[in-house]
């Protein structure tokens, strides 16, 4: 057999273990501590809802014990200034909440809260080297992308900042998608040599993959908060169907799935099978003839019907911004818990350093 056409036909490692995982949660979901999180940068956006939100309720409802972290710290990477900080974390309660996270089940802090993780970043910054840092892919890909025309050291210990925040509640499991498995191995290689230089104290986090779809914004590029082509989930109906109806599709009027051929028109009917739990190739074939504008609307009665739970109850929890905010004390308060007690771990081994 041909040596590239077996490499490439071999199963993928990640996705392997990730199955496993998967079927170690059902059977025992106590056993896992998921840490997770999103930088308050701007409105959570349906890109988000599919790609990371759902799985962090499925992961809740299961049974395992979640993190989620707002990382206002860690805006600072690639911005010089914090803008408009309190409002994007309040507006990323208001989402957590809405779609389902569970304070009673799950913990939602921010990190500026728990002085302790930026402590644990001193002793694993000294375990990584500078090569390390510079070669990562991930780093290299935000320094790129990044709207500074220089970026701080801060940015080169991103991923070193990570671990610290999964490593603190000894979280075990990371939902990521393939691109974020350079970062997270910088946490299992900080782990690895923390405990081998000191003591055992850290899991070696493991990755789980997300299958999560690519949605596209709604001119056909990356869907991004700092792009204004995404849909967020604080929209109201009518700004959702304003957004679709300005969506980029093509010439061509019958509608087909085929996204490497039709990108944009492949999202938008992507978007529509994700909203009423259908195949898009279903989506496609029906709309058929339709067009651009039979897609445009179908799309927005999928994505106003699927939201509008969600919209309810955000502008529920909105009425009570005393309680809204009580959550995010009260799991700083359990962060904050669990990381003291962490770093007394770490100090006991270092022999006090810390």
């Amino acid at each position: 057999m041909n040596t590239a056409t077996a490499a490439e036909t071999a199963p993928d490692p990640a996705q392997c273990r990730s199955a496993e995982l998967e079927e170690r949660i059902r059977q025992t979901p106590g056993r896992f501590r998921v840490m997770t999180g999103d930088r308050p940068t701007g409105p959570l956006h349906l890109g988000h809802y599919f790609g990371t939100l759902h799985n962090r309720v499925r992961l809740q409802d299961l049974g395992v014990d979640v993190f989620v972290i707002i990382a206002d710290y860690q805006v600072l990477t690639d911005r010089d200034l914090a803008e408009r900080l309190s409002e994007h974390m309040e507006g990323m309660l208001l989402d957590y909440l809405a779609i389902g996270v569970d304070p009673a089940r799950s913990t939602i802090f921010n990190h500026s809260a728990v002085p302790a993780l930026n402590q644990l970043m001193l002793p694993f910054l000294s375990l990584v080297s500078v090569a390390e840092l510079n070669r990562n892919p991930t780093v290299k890909d935000e320094i790129v992308h990044s709207r500074q025309s220089a970026v701080s050291g801060l940015m080169f210990t991103y991923p070193v900042h990570q671990a610290a925040d999964i490593l603190f509640c000894k979280g075990n499991l990371v939902p990521v998608g393939q691109d974020q498995l350079p970062h997270l191995e910088v946490t299992r290689t900080v782990a690895r040599r923390f405990n081998e230089r000191y003591g055992a104290v850290f899991p070696e986090p493991d990755a789980l993959l997300s299958a999560a779809p690519l949605l596209l914004g709604t001119d056909s590029t990356k869907m991004s908060k700092s792009r204004g082509n995404s849909i967020a989930l604080g929209a109201t109906a009518d700004e959702t169907a304003r957004l679709i109806r300005g969506a980029k599709t093509d010439a061509e009027r019958h509608i087909t799935y085929e996204p490497e051929a039709r990108p944009g028109v492949s999202s938008l009917v992507l978007l529509a099978a994700l909203c009423l739990d259908r195949d898009p190739h279903a989506v496609a074939e029906e709309i058929g003839g339709g067009g651009a504008a039979a897609l445009k609307r179908t799309v927005t009665d999928a994505v106003n019907g699927r939201m509008a739970p969600i919209r309810a109850r955000r502008a529920e929890y909105a009425r009570d911004m005393a309680y809204v905010r009580s959550v995010l004390r009260d799991g700083n308060e359990r962060a904050n818990e669990i990381a003291e007690a962490t770093l007394d771990e770490v100090r006991e081994v270092m022999g006090g350093v810390l």
